[in-house]
């Protein structure tokens, strides 16, 4: 069953700027587990209000923040026409430095300020909040989990690639005996960054670590699945998501 939600567009101040941010959360006034949502190299729009007003409408409270805030507001760098030849790689072209600019120390210091912004809220439940991304955001929960420990007591990725890259130094593989965050980590079986042998190489680093996780690839399904106003959408894959995110926050909800 859902519930009615209340949508805010919110900003948060950070050591390097301020970020905006979506937050939704069921319009009962009470508190509801707090999940951090990060976006994909997209960034915040359309299509991600809704996926954070759905997540939210099964009792939780989300917030989205703009990561490259850094470098503008949302949206720093229009959708491209996915019907004109090369419009992708153009935008993956012009959005190098503005990802450059999020470094990964940078990234931590900003994840402890959105953790820190949920902890705070009235809104939110008091105690572990949990965390999910999408992409390189997928990327990004992973290592929250890492570099904050018990704060985070689940964390999901979808599709995100360079999980297990032992030439970068983002990749959370490295840091996965600081994870104590049960794992749902969801890849798609057309993803030339998440390759099997690197899905491999990930669950190798994640056993050794003795971290609780499922690690799933999602049939018929290309990087990118979950993203409605991309060509690689896939409505089934997207709708299991949404299933297996919301089995883990409940199982995370419920262990507080």
């Amino acid at each position: 069953m859902t519930s009615p939600v209340v949508f805010h567009a919110v900003e948060i101040s950070l050591p390097d700027g301020t970020a905006e941010a979506y937050f939704a959360h069921p319009d009962d006034g009470a508190r509801h587990p707090g999940l951090l949502f990060y976006p994909d190299a997209f960034g915040l729009r359309p299509w991600l209000r809704e996926m954070v007003e759905t997540i939210a409408a099964h009792g939780f409270a989300v917030l989205a923040p703009n990561i490259f805030y850094r470098s503008g507001r949302a949206p720093v760098l229009p959708m491209p026409d996915f019907g004109e030849p090369d419009a992708q790689a153009k935008f993956f072209t012009a959005l190098a430095p503005i990802r450059e600019a999020l470094t990964p120390d940078k990234a931590m210091q900003d994840a402890h300020g959105y953790l820190t912004w949920l902890s705070g809220n009235e809104l939110v439940t008091p105690g572990a909040l949990a965390t999910t991304g999408y992409c390189m955001g997928g990327r990004l929960a992973l290592r929250t989990a890492a570099t904050f420990g018990a704060q985070v007591a689940a964390a999901a990725s979808f599709h995100g690639g360079f999980l297990a890259a032992d030439d970068r130094p983002d990749s959370p593989h490295h840091n996965a005996a600081d994870i104590t965050a049960e794992l749902f980590i969801a890849h798609a079986d057309h993803d030339s960054s998440m390759p099997p042998e690197q899905i491999a190489h990930l669950e190798q680093a994640l056993d050794k670590a003795g971290v609780r996780y499922t690690s799933v690839t999602y049939p018929d399904a290309a990087h990118g699945f979950t993203m409605r106003d991309t060509p690689v959408y896939q409505e089934d894959a997207y709708q299991r998501h949404l299933h297996d995110l919301l089995a883990l926050l409940r199982r995370a909800s419920a262990a507080e």
